[in-house]
């Protein structure tokens, strides 16, 4: 039998490389399933800060709706309603404005008039949910989640409007 002088040393570093890689390729599988993961979570914590968003805003709209209809029914002078809402939506304070013109690229899916905008801290999402009163809105108020004073009422001059301020509880 004839020896060849490399034969041995060939077959142990056959070993060591296929080692080698298999543990390359692992890790970067692994590493790959780890970003698409994160990305995964990110998509989906945008997504349910924009519902929740969404869900606050509906039930902020139907609140301001009511104050609005007691205060046109009624000769009194102010309405105040106290709304309870979440303090954080997905881990994420946020805060509320009322807005007079809600067209065009801020808010695209509203045709015209005014909307309610609420805006999430942590993540870049903002939503607008339409709003339709017969009293003029303070565009100048802006709270924070969590409890939520809407008042109608007399500014001093003699003009009514719907108003949103932070309550402490």
């Amino acid at each position: 039998m004839i020896r060849r002088p490399h034969d041995e040393t060939d077959r142990g570093m056959s070993i060591a490389l296929t080692h080698i890689l298999t543990i390359g390729i692992t890790t970067i599988l692994i590493a790959m399933l780890l970003m698409a993961g994160s990305t995964m979570l990110d998509t989906e914590t945008e997504r349910s800060t924009r519902t929740s968003l969404e869900t606050v805003g509906e039930r902020l709209a139907g609140e301001i709706d009511n104050v609005d209809r007691i205060a046109n029914d009624s000769e009194e002078a102010s309405v105040t309603l106290v709304a309870d809402h979440p303090r954080r939506v997905a881990n994420s304070r946020y805060s509320v404005a009322l807005l007079e013109d809600c067209s065009g690229d801020e808010a695209p899916l509203i045709d015209s008039g005014s909307c309610i905008e609420l805006s999430a801290h942590n993540t870049d999402v903002t939503v607008h949910v339409p709003l339709v009163t017969e009293s003029e809105l303070d565009t100048d108020a802006s709270v924070s989640g969590g409890s939520i004073e809407i008042a109608y009422e007399n500014d001093g001059s003699g003009d009514r409007h719907i108003t949103l301020k932070e309550v402490d509880r």
